[in-house]
């Protein structure tokens, strides 16, 4: 009998044992390796949102957010940049592009991002990567709309079909009937002219129109309440579509904007400029404004997610460790009911060396058996937690490990394991023939 078999029909005879010890295996080096795969990825999704701009400008309470909420759309920006500061604003440097982008409609729960078309032309959603459109083409004047690939695939909307925005951003679970109706700018429709190839980032869940359409939509709302004003109606009746609202009737109250997309002017083939650090600080001396690089909040929100992350490796570590525990335990209590068995293995000729050497296997196997599981562990739990990712916040994340850091985790599991059929190991090699060969009883 080889020592295949041998250990093969250990295993099989404390199936319960051997199922629970490799499953520990299998969780410590499952999460060990979720962790690290998505620990780098998920850096560089994010990175990936905020493109080539050099600085986000907004009127938000911190960098952060205004990070968040204009570039990710995690809610709608609360405070506007008024016209006057925007042009005001223009003229701080030489700006490659300084796109408005106004935020606080909505399509079906998805956020409507009003620009101009050099959101388009000029802001790559990815540093290295343009725009492309799958189907139709960019918007070229107001109540056209362009989707992007997820808002696109969410909807149902093509080319050619015309939507009515609604006024503010949707509230998550929101279970209130007696609620009012959200207010649907049913005036005016909005022709579906192109839709976006994924970006992998969150401006993948956008709807994007044109921004002095969406000043129009929220200036007739304006010109509707001073009609019913002035002749003594209650703003809130239905609404007098009697009345047309054009960019001409726009005043600089109604050209309100959320944030602006910025970029430095640099040499061709350059991303960096020495205006950058003048410039931010320039715009971060203005107290009606707050000024954000993408990079720098974004390394700080990793630094702040970097310390749970650290404090998730040590516990995938103790959980590593409590395994092989496990490990040590499953087969050193296995050792009063094998001794008997060790002796037969001795009087048909197996050696101390041998019977060292079987236990240790066992434990390096249970070490294997655990460690492949937990690979397989991995690669499911990696998908599954970077579609959610996909899902709720439309960004791609393309998870990955280097293979030596994957072959050292699994290595060092498999070695712990080794290490914790020693003792086992130990006590099996100076397990005594004669003493356990006596008749039972």
């Amino acid at each position: 009998m080889n020592d295949f078999t041998i250990i093969r029909r250990s295993l099989s005879a404390r199936t319960l044992s051997t199922v629970f010890t490799t499953l520990s295996v299998a969780v410590a080096v499952g999460l060990m390796l979720v962790l690290l795969m998505m620990r780098d990825s998920g850096r560089k999704a994010f990175e990936r949102g905020s493109g080539n701009m050099h600085l986000l400008v907004s009127a938000e309470s911190d960098p952060l957010t205004s990070i968040l909420n204009s570039v990710f759309y995690a809610n709608p920006p609360r405070r506007p940049i008024e016209w006057p500061k925007f042009q005001q604003l223009q003229r701080v440097a030489p700006w490659e592009f300084f796109i408005p982008v106004q935020m606080g409609d909505s399509y079906r729960g998805l956020p409507v991002i009003a620009s101009t078309s050099e959101i388009f032309s000029k802001f790559k959603p990815d540093a290295e990567q343009a725009w492309k459109l799958r189907d139709g083409r960019f918007f070229e004047k107001e109540f056209e709309i362009v989707l992007g690939s997820k808002a696109a695939a969410e909807t149902g909307l093509k080319i050619g079909d015309e939507v009515a925005l609604t006024h503010g951003a949707p509230k998550r679970g929101e279970a209130d009937k007696d609620a009012p109706a959200p207010h649907v700018h049913d005036e005016f429709k909005f022709k579906v002219v192109g839709v976006l190839e994924p970006t992998g980032s969150a401006h993948d869940r956008a709807l994007f129109i044109d921004v002095v359409g969406g000043w129009i939509i929220h200036a007739h709302d304006r010109r509707e309440a001073e009609a019913h004003a002035a002749h003594g109606g209650d703003e809130h009746d239905h609404h007098d579509h009697g009345l047309e609202t054009t960019a001409e009737d726009l005043t600089d109250e109604d050209r309100k904007i959320t944030a602006v997309y910025a970029r430095v002017a640099t040499r061709p083939g350059s991303d960096a400029s020495a205006m950058i650090p003048p410039t931010f600080a320039r715009l971060r001396a203005d107290p009606t404004i707050q000024v954000a690089q993408p990079t720098q909040e974004i390394n700080k929100l990793f630094q702040i997610v970097g310390s749970v992350d650290q404090i998730l490796l040590a516990m995938a570590g103790v959980v590593m460790a409590s395994s092989g525990v496990s490990i040590l335990l499953a087969l050193y209590n296995s050792m009063e009911q094998r001794r008997r068995q060790i002796a037969v293995l001795r009087v048909l000729g197996a050696s101390r060396g041998r019977i060292f050497r079987l236990v240790l296997a066992e434990s390096i196997v249970l070490g294997l058996i655990g460690s492949a599981i937990g690979v397989a562990v991995a690669f499911v739990g990696v998908r599954l937690v970077t579609a959610a990712m996909k899902e709720r916040l439309g960004l791609v994340i393309d998870a990955g490990i280097e293979p030596r850091i994957g072959a050292l985790v699994v290595a060092g599991a498999i070695m712990l394991a080794g290490v914790a059929g020693l003792l086992p190991a130990i006590v099996a090699y100076r397990t005594s023939v004669a003493k356990n060969l006596r008749p039972l009883g």
